[in-house]
């Protein structure tokens, strides 16, 4: 395994991504009772963009930055389902989050950015102390950072291991409310076979459960016989979303990704009708850029 996401740390699968992880959280947070976040490819945590990795391919400047650099113009609508995610972005930079209003953004200019949290941050951040984070992480130097980072946190347990075998291992979780995140790195041309797969063994040992199941956008051929095979499953309420800066090509830099969403909070689907828009037309970058949001299975 050779895939390290620091050199696509930020970019547009990743605001898609964090948007639909932070929002489906702050639904969970709704009600009383603990819940469990699983990041099945939980990579280091957190992204430090100066980095010689993350400035050779500078994916987060056509991604976050694209966004930081519009925020002013972002619509009062899109506002709350975004800051969530950017208040977190903020805090890791070191700007003061402490406002009054919980949909307030923090002024932040782009060119400031200097770390960009993953999905473990996000996650972490978004807990309240009953709730709890499992992470996976097969390769062998992120583990080791992301288990530093997060040693001696009694909320999250970090665990070297093939992020397949999680939705085996840690399913059912005992806490009963949660989501599993599943983002795996797609170097190998079967992963939309596995993600199918597993996404459904998943499922059958936690019908309950929220899943996330990310992937990118090259080959549409193969995004329906993904989207095919989960609606034979037997699998319900499954939502389908996707994001794209221009239309998507086999080679090059990723320019569209999708989302498929297990048991997705109620509020979930118009939140993204209104923040859709806004994203897409501020992330294009030519021909094809946009969104799509599909229902392929009802409750």
């Amino acid at each position: 395994m050779n895939y390290r996401h620091i050199y696509h740390a930020g970019n547009i699968g990743d605001v898609l991504k964090h948007v639909v992880l932070a929002a489906v959280i702050e639904y969970l947070k709704r009600k009383p009772a603990a819940f469990r976040v699983i990041d099945t490819h939980a990579g280091i945590g957190l992204y430090d963009l100066s980095s010689e990795e993350a400035r050779k391919t500078g994916e987060w400047q056509g991604g976050i930055g694209r966004i930081l650099a519009a925020a002013a113009l972002m619509p009062g609508g899109v506002r709350p389902i975004l800051a969530p995610w950017l208040r977190i972005v903020a805090e890791v930079n070191g700007i003061d989050t402490s406002s009054p209003s919980g949909d307030a953004l923090p002024e932040m200019a782009a060119e400031a950015l200097i770390a960009y949290p993953g999905s473990p941050e996000i996650a972490r951040k978004l807990l309240r102390r009953q709730d709890r984070l499992t992470l996976t992480e097969l390769h062998a130097r992120d583990f080791k950072t992301l288990s530093g980072r997060y040693a001696g946190d009694f909320q999250t347990k970090v665990i070297e291991l093939d992020g397949w075998l999680a939705l085996g291992s840690f399913l059912p979780p005992k806490e009963r409310r949660g989501v599993v995140l599943i983002d795996p790195s797609f170097e190998d041309t079967r992963e939309f076979t596995k993600l199918a797969e597993n996404l459904i063994k998943g499922w059958r040992r936690w019908e309950s459960g929220t899943y996330i199941a990310w992937y990118p956008i090259k080959d549409m051929a193969a995004v329906r016989r993904f989207h095919k095979r989960l609606v034979e499953s037997g699998l319900r309420n499954i939502l389908a979303v996707s994001l794209s800066a221009g239309r998507p090509t086999a080679d090059g830099v990723m320019k569209s990704s999708g989302l498929l969403i297990v048991n997705p909070p109620w509020t979930l689907e118009d939140d993204l009708k209104r923040a859709l828009p806004w994203l897409a037309s501020t992330l294009a970058t030519g021909a094809g850029a946009g969104w799509e949001l599909e229902k392929l299975v009802d409750e």
